[in-house]
């Protein structure tokens, strides 16, 4: 008996160099079927995050071409040997390596998927798997080593995008209070409405000075920093001692390099530069903080702001407004 192959096609977003928007294209692509490990899934909703723009610019060098993305949910449509924890017709969604998400199908590894809860929406789904993760993971897994208790201070830039909105209301159900900076007095009325306990406009005020005066001179114990090169170093300055600067992105450009004497002369400070894909680098601990997630957003504790959306075949607006900082919450691309 000889077995045949079988392929399907779908569209997707390629890059074949990296550099601006305009390098994004659609393409029609070949899926076939997955082997050991892996599973086919159609999706119904693609996230969006500013970690794809690092992919498509060359902050984050690839091998060419890149079909890109890192999170969507959709229905898993095959399953290979050896996945034993998701079958054919199950609702499901994932944030995971390697990127390729930007597209109807695709075939990737099994072990980041997790089975969508019926009482989360493809498009939530979609929504809060990158961003929702990586608020667990900061606020539940970095931590300064003195710990967080309720009552205590916390400071998280751009607290108006995905991730922070996410961590506003997370934070506020944890009994923590987070300062919340943002470019705009529109985007720190977002970011209050969603639970942090301050924000201030970095655009016209020193955010460090109004940490420091919000905290009674006191400091924050942990900032968790997104922006990255134009924060740094006012980030330190927020800091209590044995405070702890979690810089998990680059929003702004790369932090440049560091005296690590100033982190003494601060105050023993500490500084980590985590990332997600750390944290799900195994399918018990994906499941783990998933189910944290999950069962933090069915409760209504958390609610995903879905902002935006694009239809997969604006990808290069989408990338344009998200860089512009035009966007607020959550966006996904839409598969109509």
């Amino acid at each position: 008996m000889t077995w045949i192959a079988t392929m399907s096609l779908s569209l997707a977003v390629r890059i074949d160099r990296q550099g601006g928007p305009e390098e994004l294209k659609i393409v029609e692509v070949e899926v076939g079927e997955p082997g050991p490990g892996e599973i086919r899934i159609r999706h119904k909703a693609v996230g969006l995050n500013f970690i794809d723009t690092y992919q498509r610019s060359g902050l984050y060098p690839f091998p060419m071409p890149l079909q890109l993305g890192m999170e969507a949910a959709g229905v898993v449509e095959a399953v290979g040997e050896g996945v034993t924890h998701l079958k054919v017709g199950d609702r499901a969604a994932y944030a995971s390596q390697p990127p390729g998400a930007y597209c109807a199908l695709r075939v990737m590894p099994a072990k980041c998927v997790c089975r969508l809860p019926d009482a989360i929406s493809f498009e939530t789904g979609a929504a809060m798997m990158l961003k929702g993760l990586t608020a667990q993971y900061l606020l539940k897994k970095t931590l300064p080593v003195e710990g967080l208790v309720p009552g205590d201070f916390i400071l998280f830039h751009a607290a108006a995008g995905g991730v922070g909105l996410i961590a506003c209301q997370w934070a506020k159900a944890l009994g923590l209070q987070l300062i919340g900076t943002a470019g705009s007095d529109a985007k720190c009325r977002m970011a209050l409405d969603h639970g942090a306990a301050h924000a201030i406009n970095y655009g016209t005020e020193d955010f460090a000075a109004r940490v420091r005066e919000i905290t009674g001179g006191a400091g924050v114990k942990v900032v968790y920093d997104s922006v990255g090169k134009d924060t740094f170093e006012g980030s330190l300055a927020c800091l209590r001692p044995f405070g702890l600067l979690a810089s998990f992105g680059n929003g702004s450009g790369p932090v440049p390099p560091v005296n690590l004497g100033v982190l003494g002369a601060k105050g023993s400070l500490y500084v980590t530069r985590p990332t997600l894909f750390t944290h799900i680098a195994t399918r018990e601990s994906t499941q783990a903080m998933a189910d944290d997630l999950f069962a933090v957003v069915e409760s209504g504790q958390v609610k995903i702001p879905i902002d935006q959306r694009y239809a997969l075949r604006d990808v290069q607006q989408a990338h344009r407004d998200l860089e512009a900082r035009k966007t607020t919450g959550c966006t996904v691309l839409t598969l109509d």
